[in-house]
């Protein structure tokens, strides 16, 4: 399926590829064009794309990318805690050097990667603004309950 966007002075065709997407947003690249930078600081995703001017920045990743990253870390680290002691059974201190810079230093690396292929999964299902239906809130709305005065 092509999409015409209107980002940016030029108007390019991108094909919204789910799987190219994810890959494209998972390298840390533009999930539009695959080759300008995704982030302009470490989780940072920059307002539009360097080379094709695809907007990025309405992006709504929140707090999906820190429990993807738990949820995949989570299986590896425990897997290999209960194999380490199965096997070679270190003490407790030599357990705590081992896994909690290996699991530092794994998280940092895999989420700005995890937090990519979630930008792109929301560009390729047309997600927040990346070219489908805009919902728009009204202010005027007297639906919601009006908080209650304080009691003094």
């Amino acid at each position: 399926m092509s999409v015409t966007s209107t980002s940016g002075k030029q108007s390019v065709e991108h094909d919204r590829s789910l799987p190219q997407s994810l890959k494209r947003g998972a390298i840390q690249r533009c999930p539009a064009c695959g080759s300008g930078a995704l982030f302009k600081r470490y989780l940072k995703v920059a307002d539009q794309c360097p080379s094709c001017s695809e907007e990025l920045y309405h992006h709504r990743a929140d707090d999906a990318p820190p429990y993807f990253t738990i949820l995949i870390l989570g299986h590896f680290i425990v897997a290999g805690v209960m194999m380490v002691e199965d096997y070679f059974r270190p003490s407790y201190w030599l357990h705590a050097l081992m896994w909690v810079p290996l699991t530092i230093g794994l998280s940092l690396w895999l989420l700005p990667r995890v937090k990519g292929a979630l930008v792109g999964l929301q560009w390729a299902l047309k997600m927040h603004g990346f070219g489908g239906a805009e919902v728009v809130e009204d202010s005027t709305c007297t639906t919601r309950p009006k908080p209650a005065k304080a009691l003094e």
